[in-house]
């Protein structure tokens, strides 16, 4: 039997959640058990599930093997409702999309290294007193559609941090875990669901010079990489696209 062929590129698409629900209702944070951890908004549903329609192979000409999420909730919730979209029929397409409706061909998984950076100044993040965020990896995969859930998966990162992170402790955790998983799987393309924060650590340094000002709920953006010399893979990947951004110059102001 012939080895299975291996794509000559490999994609990472890094993708912002969707709307979070206490953007719009601002009293949600003093009234609730887990001021940290909001849900999507019913916008950021759909936006989810709206993105998953434009990651479909037909659209990308590649496709997405691994859905791979921060353990915040608004990314789980994110991360499943583009798995939706992806194993949907857009009617927009003339039904071309059909081929990617079994929900088996994609593996989601969650990673604790894609979690915001546990920093109190740039963010709005609200800390629990002891350090216990109360994540039940059982409860999240099963937030994830039916059938898509890695039971091999394991984590680059197995649990969050302790301690509050120095913003480069951020920034470096990012960048480390997102060239983790992409060598992990060479052969897959992979789909990150993470936070602002993931985004404007992870682009500067794949695009040089360059910063992110602004992201917008799933913004998101395309890192590509031969993967012929596996030895040096990680030197390779570059920015080919990106959507819902605002990039400039990093010596701007």
């Amino acid at each position: 039997m012939d080895a299975p062929s291996v794509p000559q590129h490999q994609h990472v698409i890094v993708l912002r959640h969707g709307d979070r629900l206490d953007d719009f209702l601002k009293s949600w944070t003093s009234k609730s058990a887990r001021p940290w951890d909001p849900p999507l908004h019913v916008d950021g549903h759909v936006r989810a599930f709206k993105t998953g329609l434009v990651l479909q192979p037909n659209r990308l000409n590649f496709r997405i093997h691994r859905v791979i999420s921060s353990p915040f909730l608004r990314c789980v919730e994110t991360a499943a409702h583009v798995i939706s979209g992806l194993c949907s029929v857009d009617e927009d397409s003339g039904g071309l999309s059909s081929t990617s409706l079994d929900p088996s061909k994609i593996k989601a998984s969650i990673e604790y290294g894609l979690c915001e950076i546990l920093h109190r100044k740039p963010n709005r993040l609200n800390f629990p007193e002891d350090w216990d965020w109360g994540f039940n990896l059982s409860e999240l995969e099963q937030k994830l559609p039916a059938g898509t859930v890695d039971p091999e998966f394991k984590p680059v990162i197995p649990e969050l941090p302790k301690r509050e992170e120095e913003l480069s402790e951020g920034v470096d955790r990012f960048t480390r875990v997102t060239l983790a998983l992409a060598d992990k799987y060479p052969s897959d393309n992979l789909l990150l669901v993470t936070h602002g924060a993931g985004l404007r650590s992870v682009f500067p340094m794949f695009m040089k010079g360059m910063k992110l000002r602004d992201a917008d709920y799933c913004s998101r953006f395309e890192l590509r990489r031969e993967i012929n010399d596996i030895s040096r893979m990680a030197r390779k990947f570059s920015v080919v696209s990106y959507n819902g951004l605002t990039p400039m110059m990093k010596n701007d102001s």
